[in-house]
């Protein structure tokens, strides 16, 4: 093998691996003259490369949370071949995509099919030059790098399908599909579900006095204390304007009482910093419950919460309330909700 690195592309920023993030090299080879001469070539164009000698190692490695994707196999390997690692990394869709060039002594066509067929990207037949080599392992960066920015921009547009734009939290689509998820999930476990309904107060008066902008900014910092008042696991989501719900599964109706009432005295705790100044902002919220003994549906669990919302602000505002055990709609027992006609209530204009 010989290094015929030294051209004008030496120059150029073009093969330079700090410019991606693709900068590690797991190398296996099992001779060790070759091994040395492939890792001092590495190293000297950037990368940073790690090399192992046994195919059982390479494989432990390649099954590692930061596994190196870039990945130099030997097809004779002690241990386990290559084409073996081959066709393991390509059946585990766990990890981040991993380019394999095979490195073979033969030149027989049906082998180097075979090892295409293995799952390798692209081949080399020993002996090969420093220079092919190097232009080999760009192209496999190339590969990669084209590929995170497809699985970026698919990941980005799943994120905007999914969340409110100003604030981050889960859409009113997607609540409602978690909602009935986790609902599902909590009646199959026997557990109880909590769903609080928050509702911003004289949130108009905010956006007349101090304009949209500031009414953004305010509702930022309410996604903000909302997130920081519930557990990593339960969900937080923005159904529009100035209304919020969050779905708490496995809580007890006493605890869910409590984070209830935790929420709005963090809201109205404290003022509101923005660019017009601070600005005071208080939340009423309504609980729904459902559990094993009074399983609710989710529209009836909504609404169960929407009433107590309703109870929250012509009540005074800046407080909770939940809904009464096992009634969903006012003079309709549970069960004959499903028959009863639509419910008119005398509800007080949001605000």
């Amino acid at each position: 093998m010989t290094d015929k690195t030294r051209s004008p592309s030496d120059s150029s920023d073009t093969l330079n691996p700090a410019k991606d993030g693709n900068t590690r090299i797991l190398i296996a080879e099992d001779d060790p003259v070759a091994r040395r001469v492939v890792k001092a070539f590495l190293t000297k164009w950037g990368y940073n490369v790690l090399a192992v000698s046994d195919g059982a190692d390479a494989w432990r490695i390649l099954q590692s949370r930061d596994a190196p994707r870039l990945v130099l196999l030997d097809w004779m390997l002690p241990g386990l071949e290559g084409i073996e690692i081959c066709r393991r990394v390509r059946q585990d869709s766990t990890h981040p995509y991993i380019y394999i060039l095979l490195l073979t002594g033969s030149s027989q066509k049906q082998e180097l099919l075979e090892a295409l067929h293995a799952g390798a990207d692209d081949y080399l037949v020993k002996p090969f030059d420093a220079a092919e080599l190097r232009a080999r392992i760009y192209v496999g960066r190339r590969i990669l790098a084209a590929q995170d920015e497809l699985i970026a921009a698919r990941e980005a547009l799943r994120f905007q399908a999914t969340h409110d734009p100003l604030t981050g939290l889960w859409n009113h689509g997607e609540l409602l599909r978690i909602l009935d998820r986790e609902l599902a999930r909590a009646n199959r476990a026997h557990q109880s579900l909590s769903l609080l309904m928050v509702d911003l107060d004289h949130f108009k008066e905010v956006n007349d006095r101090y304009g949209h902008l500031v009414g953004d900014e305010v509702l930022s910092e309410i996604s903000r204390r909302l997130l920081a008042s519930v557990r990593a696991y339960d969900v937080v989501g923005r159904c529009g304007g100035e209304e919020f719900i969050i779905v708490v599964p496995a809580i007890e109706r006493d605890a869910s009482t409590a984070l209830a009432e935790r929420i709005v005295a963090h809201i109205g705790e404290r003022f509101f910093e923005t660019s017009a100044g601070p600005v005071k902002v208080t939340v009423s919220l309504g609980a729904s419950f459902s559990s094993s003994d009074n399983p609710l549906a989710p529209i009836d669990l909504i609404r169960a919460a929407d009433i107590a919302l309703y109870r929250a602000k012509q009540n005074g505002r800046n407080r909770a309330e939940a809904s009464i055990s096992g009634q969903i709609f006012p003079d309709y027992p549970p069960g004959e909700v499903e028959s009863a006609p639509p419910v008119d209530l005398p509800r007080p204009e949001r605000t």
